[in-house]
């Protein structure tokens, strides 16, 4: 898979400079509110802050040691910023690619059509909806649009970075283009569909922004497990104060609000946003635009995947067969004939036909030179490459396009091609016609190939528990036999989109999530209907509407990376989630045992770490849990690595590695802190 633009490194110098900004700007409370855990700790942060000041004027007396309360202070303040931070990193390298968007926006002159008759020229900025304008071979496309008239050889690679043209006409589902895009060949014209701000590059620039993120059931789910665990563990230190006063212990305000810091979650709350922006930013590196944070989780728990067999299953691009002659004409001069109309012809199909009639009747590819042929190259228009040579005129192309060729010389085709053709159509194939001069040889059948390693990346969604489904409108007997071959579970033969709503929907109401890819207006309901719709850039803009993806490379397989990064996603989150109440819990038991432990003997052998003092605890224990923030930002920004086990697997192995993590590391980490302070004489 290509790219547009070169993504972002995890840890960009102007990326980090301007997230250091935005972590302070993000500390304005109505930015803070969106996060309840942040939120109480920054709410301490200021009571700690208010408590220091008034320390300075007048210390009541049997108040904490000014230096405790200003350091715990720094500290809640400090966490609260690298939370903010983790953030600002995650949303600042979809800024960066953004950037790269915004530099392929430029002011393009356009020709557009009066109403009257001839043309204006125009900036691109100052077409409308409605508008037509007229591009040519070497001219850029100003603005999205449908192409009305003609048809035309276009290079996208500047919106997909793919190097190979694609062919756009009016009247099909391959009608929609965009904004920046160049013709290569022909003349077409083009009605404007969108005005200046509303363009696909500039929704995919806001997109990339990750503006109008959603919440998704498993964020809505965690959010409510934060603000319950932090009611819990309010309760908890609320009530430790009465209990404190009967063992005659006076917890202050400040201790009060330090040890509530560092008992909720703060952890994932700090890195739960990172997390879900890190998801849509990796989608976007993969050249794939999410509509929301919604539908990459959705793809993480997508159960039933529909795809098109032609470009997904198969080659796209058909090969080469068969030579099927006609009258009394020789397949080896059917086959003669093809090669020589085929030398000059760049496409796939076009060279499979000259290694075909050297296999099979071993006619080596003659040289260009050593011809002297004149050499009629593919048109998007005429359909047909040929070449004249010796005052022969040969073609090979549609059927239609053969058709007119022989009744523009006077002659008619013969009822056999109708058949053939008919007979390879019925068959799932693809029929060439090659002609000489007036007079039809044969037809070139033109066959699906199942792409290679295809049958591996099904047998990898299997492992995902991802279910499979071909869709075609070939006939079942044809569907039968590709699916088969390429391994899928399942297929939808002579598929109609009434067909596909309806597969859709039946799967939804067992309690399927359903992913689908598509490029065509017909696809559009499916792809509406669909949890997961991936729309292909070169499909119409029908299609890019009703989906929640966009995929600009155009590569329906790459389903099965959206997939990754959806389950990628739900992996990080569960395995931060595990690590953050697990180091919640360790806390408890590592803070409370020093803080009681001399009042209270008997809990003396749980106080195992033996901190300095009860100050040191809970200072260290602050600390601790900013710098923790900070460390888990790589994991956050770059995900759990996915691996295709099951969930019991999944869990155990979370448990082990994040559960038991999470409780290690505060008992080794407050230690550590503890030490160092001691060290420093700061307890």
């Amino acid at each position: 898979m290509k790219s547009h633009s070169k993504a972002p490194s995890l840890f960009d110098r102007a990326i980090i400079r301007q997230a250091v900004w935005d972590s302070l700007r993000k500390l304005s409370p109505a930015a803070v509110a969106h996060n309840p855990v942040m939120f109480v700790v920054e709410v301490g942060s200021v009571l700690t802050t208010l408590t220091v000041v008034r320390d300075l004027i007048a210390r009541p007396a049997g108040a904490a040691p000014l230096w405790f309360t200003a350091w715990i202070s720094v500290w809640l303040w400090i966490t609260v910023v690298f939370a903010n931070f983790a953030e600002a990193v995650a949303e600042g390298r979809g800024k960066a690619q953004a950037d790269s968007l915004r530099k392929m926006r430029t002011q393009t002159p356009a020709r557009r059509l009066r109403e009257g008759g001839g043309e204006d020229t125009v900036a691109s900025t100052d077409l409308r909806a409605g508008d037509r304008v007229v591009v040519e071979a070497g001219q850029l496309i100003p603005g999205d649009g449908e192409v009305i008239e003609g048809v035309a050889s276009v290079d996208e690679s500047a919106i997909t970075g793919e190097s190979a043209p694609v062919i756009r006409e009016a009247g099909g589902d391959r009608s929609s283009v965009t904004g920046g895009t160049k013709v290569l060949s022909d003349r077409i014209v083009i009605r404007i569909m969108s005005n200046p701000g509303e363009t696909f590059l500039d929704r995919m620039i806001a997109l990339v922004e990750g503006a109008s993120r959603q919440k998704t059931p498993n964020e809505i789910a965690l959010h409510i497990l934060l603000v319950g665990l932090t009611l819990v563990f309010l309760f908890a230190c609320v009530t430790l104060v009465p209990l404190a006063l009967y063992a005659g212990i006076r917890l202050s305000p400040t201790v009060i609000v330090a040890l509530l810091v560092c008992l909720i979650p703060t952890t994932i709350g700090g890195l739960v946003s990172a997390i879900g922006i890190a998801g849509m930013d990796r989608l976007i590196r993969k050249n794939v635009i999410a509509m929301s944070g919604r539908a990459i989780e959705a793809a993480g728990d997508v159960d039933v995947l529909l795809l098109d067999k032609t470009g997904t299953i198969t080659m796209g691009n058909r090969m080469a067969t068969a030579f099927l002659p006609i009258g009394d004409v020789s397949a080896e001069a059917l086959a003669d004939a093809a090669q020589l109309a085929s030398l000059a012809d760049e496409t796939p199909e076009g060279r499979s036909i000259v290694v075909l009639a050297k296999q099979e009747f071993r006619l080596r590819g003659r040289e260009l030179s050593e011809l002297k042929a004149h050499f009629v190259p593919f048109s998007a228009h005429t359909r047909m490459s040929g070449c004249d040579l010796d005052g022969r005129e040969l073609r090979k192309g549609a059927v239609e396009a053969i058709r007119r060729w022989v009744e523009a010389k006077g002659s008619s085709v013969p009822p056999d091609l109708e058949r053939i053709a008919a007979d390879i159509a019925n068959q799932g194939g693809t029929p060439l016609a090659v002609a000489e001069g007036a007079k039809v040889l044969g037809v070139v059948r033109l066959t699906d190939v199942v792409k290679g390693g295809i049958r591996e990346r099904f047998a990898r969604f299997r492992a995902m528990g991802v279910r499979t489904v071909m869709i075609t409108g070939d006939n079942p007997r044809t569907a039968a036999a590709i699916a088969k071959e390429a391994g899928v579970d399942d297929y939808l033969a002579e598929a109609t989109p009434e067909a596909k709503m309806r597969l859709i929907k039946d799967e939804q109401a067992k309690g399927k999530l359903v992913a689908m890819t598509g490029d065509g207006t017909n696809d559009a309901p499916a792809l509406a209907q669909a949890d997961v719709g991936v729309a292909m850039n070169t499909g119409t803009q029908a299609a890019k509407e009703a989906g929640n993806m966009v995929d600009l490379d155009s590569n329906p397989t790459k389903l099965l990376e959206v997939i990754e990064v959806g389950k990628q996603l739900l992996m990080t989150r569960g395995a931060l989630t595990t690590f953050s109440v697990a180091n919640d819990v360790a806390k408890y038991f590592a803070i409370l045992p020093a803080l009681f432990a001399g009042v209270y003997p008997e809990i003396g052998p749980l106080n195992v770490m033996h901190l300095a003092s009860p100050s040191s605890a809970i200072l260290s224990a602050v600390i601790f849990n900013a710098i923790i923030i900070v460390l888990l930002i790589p994991l956050a920004l770059r995900g759990v690595k996915y691996r295709p086990l099951g969930a019991a697997a999944l869990f155990r192995r979370s448990m082990l590695i994040y559960g038991l993590g999470g409780i290690v590391a505060p008992f080794i980490g407050i230690k550590l802190v503890d030490m160092i302070l001691a060290a420093f004489g700061r307890i």
